[in-house]
């Protein structure tokens, strides 16, 4: 398969940990027989610094000719420090979802039995914890109209939500649920909100098309507790914009670290795959951000284009990484391994290469594996 993927490496930690991302989708390239060429572009506060704009059309121009985007991070604190900003990062990452019409964010949460330990929740609550969350991503609160009074004393947020843009998403909730475990969690306030109250009509409806799958109600603040007390419950998480994003980072840290949360998110024509931490400038350079979210989300990439063989040599090759310890310090606090390292581990891994798959033979000391 031939696939141009315009790289949209950001800002902070993203260069970083999106260059492991794209050595390993060559290495699958390499493997497969695959033709992927990398198209780079500025997005976030790297694009505000070169042309005061956190989208610039050229970078538009790439993603919309491309096959598929790979995003790393956007942010950075000068920008988020000054609330009287005129442009922030964040703008540009909100206009490109807007601009393709990336209505689904989709975040998978899976366990590795190896850091079971590494979650701030007991193992017994964990183990066996498989969730997708979808995300509606282009409406609601983050897309509304905002107001400040002119004494600056006085803002509004307006949150507004159609029934096409419900639709859509949960058409692609339920038809993922019946390939699980059958059941969509509908997360709401709709004691509150006349949002979430559409948001409850929609979904009921359509519900009544999948017969094959359950469908449940919580409100976000109790399903923001359920996510602690008992995780195991949900199969496919489905919810709005704000909810989405808020209860995605809480769930992404159960398995132990943020760096392993990876994220697709598609519309009708166009895609682009992420990993769902942010920039964290404060590591930018040092070596120590975890590239595997990155390289993760490089597989959902893989996976959008059916091409699932390839998705799971890569995460067979994370999980080798995991198994043997092979990962960077926010995963096990004494680790010497670099992101450079990790992403080199698993772009061997998913070459072949001898020394990586003889595992017996591979000792967790860092001089010992080249």
């Amino acid at each position: 398969m031939v696939l141009n993927i315009a790289v949209l490496a950001g800002d902070g930690i993203g260069p970083e940990v999106t260059n492991e991302a794209v050595k390993v989708l060559k290495a699958v390239a390499s493997r497969y027989g695959h033709g992927f060429t990398f198209t780079p572009a500025l997005l976030g506060a790297c694009a505000i610094d070169k042309y005061n704009m956190a989208l610039p059309q050229d970078t538009l121009e790439i993603c919309q000719e491309a096959d598929a985007v790979l995003l790393g991070a956007v942010g950075h604190p000068k920008y988020d420090n000054n609330p009287d900003a005129p442009v922030r990062p964040e703008q540009g990452l909100l206009a490109i979802r807007k601009a393709l019409q990336l209505f689904a964010n989709i975040r998978p949460i899976t366990i590795y039995d190896k850091l079971i330990p590494q979650s701030p929740l007991k193992a017994d609550r964990i183990a066996g914890v498989d969730i997708a969350i979808y995300r509606e991503l282009t409406g609601g609160i983050y897309f509304g109209e905002k107001f400040l009074s002119v004494d600056k004393t006085v803002a509004t947020d307006v949150c507004s939500y159609s029934v096409k843009e419900i639709e859509q998403i949960t058409h692609m909730a339920f038809k993922a649920a019946q390939n699980r475990r059958k059941k969509v969690t509908l997360v709401d306030k709709a004691n509150v909100l006349e949002t979430s109250r559409l948001w409850r009509r929609v979904v009921s409806q359509i519900a009544a098309e999948y017969s094959d799958v359950v469908l449940d109600f919580l409100f976000v603040d109790n399903a923001a507790m359920q996510l602690i007390l008992n995780p195991k419950q949900f199969d496919v998480m489905l919810t709005e914009n704000m909810f989405g994003d808020i209860l995605s980072d809480e769930a992404s840290v159960i398995g132990g670290s943020i760096g392993l949360a990876a994220s697709a998110s598609v519309g009708d024509k166009y895609s682009l795959f992420e990993p769902i931490h942010g920039s964290y400038p404060a590591a930018t350079g040092k070596g120590i951000a975890n590239p595997v979210a990155s390289i993760l989300s490089a597989a959902l990439l893989l996976e959008h284009f059916d091409l699932y063989e390839e998705a799971e040599a890569i995460k067979n090759a994370v999980a080798v990484s995991i198994n043997l310890n092979y990962c960077t310090p926010d995963i096990f606090a004494d680790s010497t391994y670099s992101t450079d390292d990790v992403g080199n581990f698993i772009e061997s891994m998913v070459l072949g290469n001898e020394i990586f798959n003889n595992h017996a033979n591979v000792s967790i000391g860092k001089s010992t594996i080249i």
